[in-house]
């Protein structure tokens, strides 16, 4: 007979946690409790923060960079602080933010730029924050099979024959100048107009002098002037809408890089990691009302992530093999275990066989990934103006202010206090002097230096983009 750990451990949990939430309605909150409906993992925590809200719905999508909650559940660390979490799967940016905002869910797996935006008012105005950032890099940018032998010839080359990393975009500016003297467009698909995805695509075509097009307020698909054409496309569909041919190229994280390899339909030509070393991808957001109503019960939330980045990353990520089996459930990814590896693990595939080392392509906890940075949030704010998503300049202290009322370090270092003083974690593990910015950054793939403190200067910088007091028309 054969059995399917990976189910009965998910639903092992869920047996847990069901009996854990009978108890809470029964008023059984205390040590002994936990003891007597068996799900005892450690301290009573929701005694010490007395959570004001313990039965919590959390939505995703089904990317591997959703690993924190799954494994906060797995691992019982939601309970551990008096969490009743349900997680669910939504069925894309949109619909997940808007959940949120109307309180269906408590809080979300969300794209960094979408608190931003929200809060800004671009698309739907609601004040988002986050006191978590959920991982580093993870995005990768692949081309059809049509598209990269056309690039190849642009592309150095290894003494072995393999091409030479990291892959410009210059390579693809020829390919995109056939398609226009043919009659044709060139399509590529990113994840949502505010998303990582989009401006790291942006961000890498415009390194290669591709016009990869402006918003403006009449405007909103982005096209612009452009080169080549960016629209949306779910995740999960990237590699099947490339397939069909409607796009050419897609940005997205995993697996959905690695499934066109193994579907052998594309070739991932870089990493968001070789675009901006170690930047920052997700987060976790929630209403700032929700925040204030409940302050205990998002320190237990952030205390209980900020456990699931530590275990994903520990002892030189040794539990990545678990991970892998159990976000490969169809609760949670829902893709292969193959598929999930070939990056989770520390390598990524590109062209199909060219499998190398990238141990940093997913990042939880080392490097403060966990740290809301302000800086961080004033990239993409940067990159929102840059590209005319926001359509008029704005001061230095415009984005200081914005970036300061979005991402909450307050929050997160006070949860982190709470870790230290429990057990779980080590001081050192956590940026307790920092004023939230990060020193200047320098590793992008064109070799520009970024820093939180003068937006205005960074952005003056770029051939392409808007510059001081311009608007897309």
């Amino acid at each position: 007979m054969v059995f399917n750990l990976g189910v009965i451990a998910l639903n092992t949990n869920r047996i847990r946690q069901n009996l854990f939430s009978l108890a809470k309605k029964a008023g059984l909150l205390g040590a002994a409790a936990f003891m007597t409906v068996g799900i005892a993992h450690g301290p009573a925590h929701a005694e010490e923060l007395d959570v004001e809200k313990s039965d919590l719905k959390f939505g995703f999508i089904k990317l591997t960079d959703m690993a924190p909650l799954a494994i906060a559940y797995e691992k019982g660390y939601f309970e551990d602080e008096g969490l009743f979490v349900t997680l669910e799967p939504q069925a894309n940016w949109k619909v997940l933010l808007d959940r949120v905002i109307t309180g269906e869910l408590d809080g979300a797996h969300m794209l960094a730029g979408q608190p931003l935006a929200a809060t800004i008012g671009f698309g739907t105005k609601a004040h988002i924050i986050t006191p978590f950032s959920m991982d580093l890099n993870g995005n990768g940018i692949t081309v059809s099979n049509e598209v990269w032998k056309m690039m190849k010839e642009y592309v150095p080359k290894q003494d072995n024959g393999l091409p030479v990393h990291p892959i410009k975009a210059d390579a693809l500016k020829p390919v995109i100048e056939k398609f226009k003297d043919e009659g044709k467009s060139f399509n590529m698909g990113m994840v949502f107009p505010v998303s990582t995805h989009n401006y790291e695509l942006r961000y890498w075509l415009a390194a290669g002098g591709i016009h990869p097009g402006y918003y403006s307020k009449t405007d909103v698909s982005g096209q612009i002037q452009a080169d080549a054409l960016l629209s949306v496309t779910p995740p999960p569909q990237m590699p099947s809408t490339m397939e069909a041919g409607t796009i050419s190229g897609y940005c997205v994280g995993e697996p959905w890089n690695q499934q066109a390899v193994f579907k052998g339909i594309g070739v991932p030509v870089i990493t968001d990691y070789e675009i901006w070393k170690n930047n920052p991808e997700k987060v976790f957001g929630i209403t700032a009302e929700f925040a204030e109503e409940n302050p205990k019960t998002t320190l237990a939330l952030t205390k209980a992530l900020i456990r699931a980045a530590k275990w994903l990353d520990e002892n030189d990520n040794a539990n990545r093999a678990e991970a892998v089996e159990i976000l490969a459930q169809s609760a949670y990814v829902g893709a292969d275990a193959e598929v999930i590896a070939a990056s989770m693990t520390g390598t990524f595939e590109y062209e199909k066989g060219d499998v190398r080392d990238v141990p940093d392509f997913n990042v939880f906890y080392r490097y403060f990934a966990t740290y809301p940075y302000y800086s961080d949030a004033i990239w993409y704010l940067s990159q929102m103006r840059r590209w005319g998503q926001i359509t008029e300049e704005k001061s230095d202290e415009w984005y200081a202010h914005v970036a300061k009322s979005v991402y909450r370090p307050d929050i997160y270092l006070e949860a982190a206090k709470l870790v230290v003083a429990d057990g779980n974690a080590a001081q050192e593990e956590f940026p307790w002097d920092t004023d939230g910015y990060r020193a200047p950054q320098s590793a992008f793939i064109d070799n520009r230096t970024f820093d939180g403190r003068t937006p205005n200067a960074y952005l003056a910088g770029f051939d392409i983009g808007l510059k001081a007091g311009e608007q897309a028309q």
